[in-house]
């Protein structure tokens, strides 16, 4: 059965496919489309082999709370990032050569910290990059 064929099919065998997948049934809040869109997602993720394994420990480590996840801090080039300070919205590109806030590079994520606050800031932790010692 395809992906496309879901749309079609009635809740009850949605509920039996949803069942097949889960092992448990679906939330009965949810809608016929929702079920018919989680089980396309599921089938995608195992043909495609479904998420890394390192993001599949994040999310467990994030639903069990049994320690914190700290976010990757390698940005790539073309990410970008929004603080807002003061009542001010600050956004900052990564570029492959530094990070260019207002027009201008700078090598660092802290100078663009110093230069928003007069204060000398860690880069990373100013733009929610790293938790607070």
């Amino acid at each position: 059965m395809s992906i496309a064929d879901l749309q079609t099919l009635p809740r009850k065998d949605l509920i039996r496919h949803y069942v097949a997948l889960a092992g448990t049934d679906p939330p009965r809040s949810l809608s016929r489309e929702v079920i018919a869109h989680i089980i396309a997602y599921e089938r995608q993720a195992a043909g495609t082999g479904g998420l890394s394994l390192r993001l599949r420990r994040q999310l467990r480590a994030i639903a069990s709370e049994d320690r914190a996840v700290t976010p990757n801090t390698r940005l790539k080039s073309d990410a970008r990032l929004v603080r807002e300070w003061n009542g001010v919205s600050h956004v900052v590109d990564r570029m492959e050569d530094g990070f260019v806030y207002r027009g201008r590079t700078y090598n660092s994520l802290s100078a663009i910290a110093r230069e928003i606050t007069g204060a000398r800031w860690s880069g990373p932790r100013f733009f929610g990059l790293k938790a607070s010692a």
